[in-house]
């Protein structure tokens, strides 16, 4: 039963360190649905070094297809209507969690004697009582927060700029399926449809 309920307490961390948190701000007097083609300025220098070239283009891909999806062309640095550039940063984070079980001292006691232990005859009973137990455990797990930065390239101001921070998956194959479904987060702010 203790199994279980660690078992249990690690799926419900993992479950809810997971999820996917945004964040969006844009210009509200521009007119999103005026832009035809974007270009790729690329990634601010400060990215984290964590980021792989792979995971890298798998971003870049992921964009191009949002973009894509609301009518905008990716276009050579210099001829596009947007720039576009992505920043990506990883924390650390620590999360502790606590246990506590409680364990009934139920017993069956069978012994010679009456009332009180005196006279005849045989009793048995419950055992009354217990004690509670914890298990406390920490986690060590790292958030990456996604920043995609939108530039009107003729006014050389940002107008839109959506985040995106998710625990980060260390296995490959779940990077590869989680960060189409990032970046899919990130534009759904995007004030053009």
């Amino acid at each position: 039963m203790k199994q279980f309920f660690f078992i249990l307490m690690i799926l419900l961390l993992l479950s809810a360190c997971s999820g996917i948190k945004t964040t969006s701000d844009y210009d509200s007097s521009v007119n999103f649905h005026a832009f035809k083609t974007y270009e790729f300025y690329g990634w601010d220098k400060n990215t984290s070094e964590a980021l792989n070239s792979l995971d890298r283009r798998r971003i870049e891909a992921a964009f191009a297809e949002e973009f894509k999806k609301r009518g905008l062309e990716l276009v050579e640095k210099g001829e596009g209507d947007l720039i576009v550039s992505l920043f990506l940063t990883n924390d650390e984070r620590k999360q502790t969690s606590t246990t506590r079980v409680y364990h009934p001292n139920v017993q069956v006691y069978m012994g010679y004697g009456g009332y009180y232990g005196f006279g005849p005859g045989w009793g048995y009973g419950p055992g009354w009582g217990g004690y509670t137990s914890s298990h406390t455990t920490t986690y060590n797990y790292k958030v990456g927060t996604l920043l995609c930065s939108v530039y009107d390239a003729q006014q050389k101001q940002l107008i839109w700029e959506s985040a995106a921070s998710k625990t980060i998956d260390e296995n490959p194959e779940m990077r590869k399926k989680s960060i189409p479904y990032v970046v899919r987060a990130i534009m759904r702010k995007y004030p053009a449809k």
